[in-house]
């Protein structure tokens, strides 16, 4: 007897007469002993050894533990060791170097047991390892691997499955009562091999008896509880025809475990029988859907209408890890109800569950209310969480709409009506969820069926108009209600009773004057929304309108420059709004000149104070901040009225808004480099074109002249744009103004893009700078003017004695634009411009106003842009543009035909088409078509020719 040995015994001892001091002195060497690492080996030479009974089982008891807790780590050798001496002992067979025979079979039976759970668990991890290194399909496997296991499973069926399924029904059955935990270490086991074994191995009266009385049975220990639910959700998944799928599901009387559901006091165990009830109620479904029997398919709806509640109560009270999957199998079940018509009472019930699912759901957490409130990191990361999660369920909400609607209006009634007569604050995710849920339910009405007023709308949007909730506060609830009235407000347009309501829930504290600044801001712009959708039958209110929204206009009009200015940053939404109202010729017109002076003369004048430097004492960055906000309030508040009434029936109205021109046209002298500024004057003017409409010509030549003054030549995009709108409008009388604005523009344009043309060819770079992108937009925008400028029957400016000295530039750039940008809508632009300026400048017979010109027609444009460009294999005939491209380069040879004759056609011939190695008789060809009648005939005809030619230079022409 060594040290262990006594050891063993002396901790074993349980005569009462042992020192308590040298107790703890054994167990602390026993503890020592099974830290070594050549425990195992120990263990098993003493089991070879030792008649003494404590001993055979501690070392049982320490080999299992060593498996249990570290067989994975264990190498190889050591694992054949225990493999081969515990099947020993079990064989009877001699066992380590000396093949001596133990007698632990001879032991007590709970030195037995020990052993039997040691090997019990040697058996299960066997038949793991099977299923993930061979079996398992949750694994990548190759198609060789696929093979093989379907070959193990075959061989298994026919010689041990049943031996396997008779072990673990006896294992289960004994232990359940003396070790569950290998009782689930077998149903684990078993649960990998139930989708492929014969299933009535499994679904018998014994051991589906078995497995229930393991869920349903008092006493049985919660892990051994949910690896029977697992074995049964196995069952339940086991693939198989939906006959014979339906009579094992019907087979199982599942029903039994409904009660479980509400087991409070287990929520693991809950969420085993969630996945089971789910994947149960699932496949009924299926079954429903796949069976045409009239009869099978009541049992499946029977079992259907049965598991329903249970699942309804799971996923309300958030017990399945995988909610998204439920969605789809709800959304599928409203699907299938679709076809059952009218439906019958227990189908309407599962309506009104599915909408209780529904607006449980989509709640937010109430843990997250400050932080989505106040909208911080956290905040927004769950809003943004939930409006993603909430898409399937309001899809899955419009579904339930569509095949029951009544039910769902009845819903949101009773759901919006509850939140209303709540008066706690604590009912915010409630209240949110009641307003969304009617928020949805409108995306899926059509508008008419909104203006209607159908089913209980016109009940809803009037309970909706006058609530008031007590957490209206909360920014959620407050931007939800605005979102869900602004959806509604077509049913206003028919029921105009409503009006005032409208109008107070967007102009008190709800709406405009909501504490919180991000709902103030979003109601100002939904309220100009409804004030664009009822904009005539809003003029009996507007003064009512014009004194709630006092202190908005007051914001703009005040001289406290102390004021936060962003608060205000949407204030253009509200002036607008006005200026839709005030703008109308429904308005008097003593009453309308009046409102638009009250909000005019304020802003102006505050404009002149600020731009009076010497009697202010603000900093310039606050004033130009003010002066910005004046401009967009003046600007928001012009788009309510027209030229018509402008400059026509009601003239005062064009003084006033010229005097505002003469006001905000000072600014670009006081702050000439100010960009912001620049650009918000400009879009000023851009207004006051269409609404002044020629009356404003005598402020352009100032205007234009200032803009001019100070402008960089990369800040002339947005003055070409405003050129080009009066071009637009006004054509040829705008003349004299471009005609003395042109030789400016295009010298500072051309100073800088001129050099810059090559980027947007073919081997434009591929990292394009910031600076590289402004030069680009300014290209093009100065292109897009050229174009307009020949269409507009006004080429005759680039003659003028100033411009001339930039007309080469000007159609060098255009040729190469014509030929390489790779914009092909540019390009298009470029090519109808030379057709243009080919008809202005080039008259019968040979007239010529541009000496040169018609040269560079024919010898450099024809060849370049209507012959080499087309030729080069990056020209797509199969590209629509492209193809709208070939047709204008196509009509500019027919032009160039009709000015120039055979002179064109000569030289195209002899030194374009010649260069391309063209065959006589195509040449000969072409000039026939050209001199045709039919465009369509002479495009199709040069498509053809083109595409002979590219296959002749094999695309090794070298075009210039």
């Amino acid at each position: 007897m060594d040290d262990l040995d006594k050891a063993i015994l002396i901790n074993f001892d349980e005569s009462g007469t042992m020192d308590a001091s040298l107790k703890k002195q054994a167990k602390t060497f026993c503890e020592q002993i099974k830290a070594k690492p050549s425990i195992c080996s120990m263990c098993i030479e003493k089991l070879c050894f030792s008649n003494l009974i404590q001993v055979q089982f501690w070392c049982l008891q320490t080999l299992h533990e060593a498996i249990v807790s570290r067989y994975s780590s264990m190498d190889p050798q050591e694992k054949q060791l225990i493999r081969h001496s515990v099947f020993s002992i079990v064989c009877l067979e001699g066992v380590g170097t000396n093949n001596t025979a133990t007698r632990v079979l001879e032991a007590p039976p709970f030195v037995k047991n020990k052993l039997a759970q040691m090997v019990i668990d040697m058996f299960c991890r066997v038949l793991n390892a099977l299923d993930d290194e061979l079996i398992s399909l949750d694994y990548p496997r190759t198609p060789e691997d696929i093979v093989v296991a379907a070959r193990v499973k075959d061989a298994m069926r026919e010689q041990c499955v049943a031996q396997i399924v008779r072990a673990w029904y006896e294992i289960v059955s004994m232990y359940r009562n003396v070790d569950e935990e290998v009782c689930v270490g077998v149903l684990e086991s078993m649960s990998r091999f139930i989708s492929w074994i014969d299933i009535g191995l499994v679904v018998n009266d014994a051991f589906g008896a078995l497995l229930f009385d393991l869920v349903l049975a008092a006493g049985v220990g919660d892990r051994l509880r949910g690896a029977a639910i697992k074995c049964l959700t196995a069952v339940v998944s086991k693939r198989m025809e939906p006959q014979s799928k339906l009579a094992l599901l019907q087979s199982l009387q599942i029903s039994r475990l409904f009660g479980l559901v509400v087991d409070d006091g287990n929520a693991e165990l809950v969420s085993d029988v969630a996945v089971l009830l789910t994947g149960y109620a699932t496949l009924l479904l299926d079954c429903f859907k796949r069976i045409d029997s009239e009869e099978a398919r009541e049992i499946s709806m029977e079992l259907l209408d049965e598991v329903l509640p249970s699942v309804f109560h799971l996923t309300k009270d958030n017990e399945l890890d995988a909610t998204f999957n439920v969605v789809q199998f709800l959304s599928s079940y409203v699907a299938t109800m679709k076809s059952i018509t009218p439906l019958g009472e227990k189908q309407l019930i599962h309506v009104g569950k599915i909408l209780e699912v529904i607006s449980v759901l989509i709640r937010y957490d109430p843990e997250y209310r400050s932080n989505i409130d106040m909208l911080d990191k956290i905040g927004k990361e769950e809003e943004e969480r939930i409006v993603d999660f909430r898409k399937d369920l309001f899809v899955l909400l419009r579904s339930v709409g569509r095949v029951a609607p009544g039910v769902t209006h009845l819903f949101i009634r009773n759901l919006l009506a509850n939140a209303v007569s709540t008066s706690s604050h604590s009912n915010v995710e409630e209240v949110e969820a009641a307003l969304s849920l009617l928020y949805a339910l409108g995306e899926s009405l059509t508008d008419e069926a909104i203006q209607d007023g159908q089913g209980l709308l016109s009940e809803l949007v009037p309970m909706l108009l006058s609530t008031k909730f007590s957490c209206h506060s909360n920014r959620l609830v407050a931007l939800t209600y605005l979102e869900t009235v602004t959806r509604y407000i077509k049913f206003i347009q028919d029921n105009t009773q409503y009006i005032p309501m409208v109008l107070t829930a967007f102009l008190d504290d709800r709406g405009i004057h909501h504490t919180n600044i991000n709902v103030s801001r979003r109601a100002s712009y939904q309220f100009l929304r409804v004030v664009k959708l009822l904009r005539v039958k809003l003029v009996p209110f507007i003064e009512t309108i014009l004194q709630s929204l006092q202190d908005a206009v007051v914001q703009f009009t005040s001289m406290n420059y102390t004021t936060e200015l962003s608060r205000t940053e949407d204030g253009s939404h509200i002036f607008e709004a006005i200026g839709l109202l005030i703008g109308m010729e429904d308005v008097p017109p003593e009453k309308q000149c009046d409102y638009l002076s009250s909000l005019l003369s304020p802003l102006c004048q505050q404009v002149e104070v600020l731009l009076l430097n010497d009697k202010t004492n603000v900093e310039a960055n606050v004033k130009v901040a003010v002066i910005q906000h004046i401009i967009m309030a003046i600007n928001a508040l012009s788009k309510g009225f027209n030229e018509r009434l402008a400059t026509g029936s009601r003239p005062t109205i064009g003084l006033m808004f010229k005097q505002t021109l003469d006001v905000l046209l000072q600014v670009l002298v006081v702050f000439p480099r100010v960009e912001s500024l620049r650009s918000k004057v400009i879009s000023f003017i851009h207004r006051m074109v269409e609404t002044l409409g020629s009356s404003v010509f005598p402020y352009l030549p100032k205007a234009l002249g200032q803009l001019l003054a100070e402008s960089e030549p990369k800040e002339m995009v947005g003055f070409l744009l405003l050129l080009n709108q009066l071009m637009c409008k006004f054509n040829t009388s705008v003349h004299d103004i471009l005609e003395e604005s042109f030789p400016v523009v295009a010298g500072r344009v051309l100073s800088v893009i001129a050099g810059e043309a090559l980027l947007l060819g073919p081997g434009a770079l591929t990292a394009i700078t910031e600076e590289v992108r402004e030069l680009q937009e300014l290209q093009q925008t100065f292109l897009s003017f050229l174009h307009v400028v020949a269409t507009h029957n006004l080429s005759s400016i680039l003659l003028s004695p100033k411009s001339r000295e930039y007309l080469d530039q000007i159609m060098q750039l255009l040729l190469y634009s014509s030929c390489n940008h790779k914009d092909t809508l540019i390009r298009k632009a470029c090519v109808q411009i030379f057709i243009r300026l080919i008809k202005d400048w080039c008259g019968q017979p040979y007239e010529e106003k541009v000496p040169g010109f018609r040269n560079f027609v024919i010898q450099t444009f024809a060849t370049n842009c209507c012959l080499y460009s087309v030729l080069d294999r990056s020209f797509e005939f199969h590209d629509a543009n492209t193809h709208i491209l070939f047709g204008e380069i196509v009509m500019a040879q027919k032009v160039m035909f009709d000015k120039f004759g055979k002179e064109f056609l000569v030289h195209f011939v002899s030194k374009g088409l010649s260069s391309a190695h063209c065959p006589p008789h195509l040449s000969e060809q072409y000039g026939q078509k050209l001199q045709g009648a039919d465009i369509k005939e002479l495009k199709s005809f040069y498509k053809s020719l083109i595409e002979n030619l590219r296959i002749q230079q094999n695309g090794s022409l070298v075009f210039r």
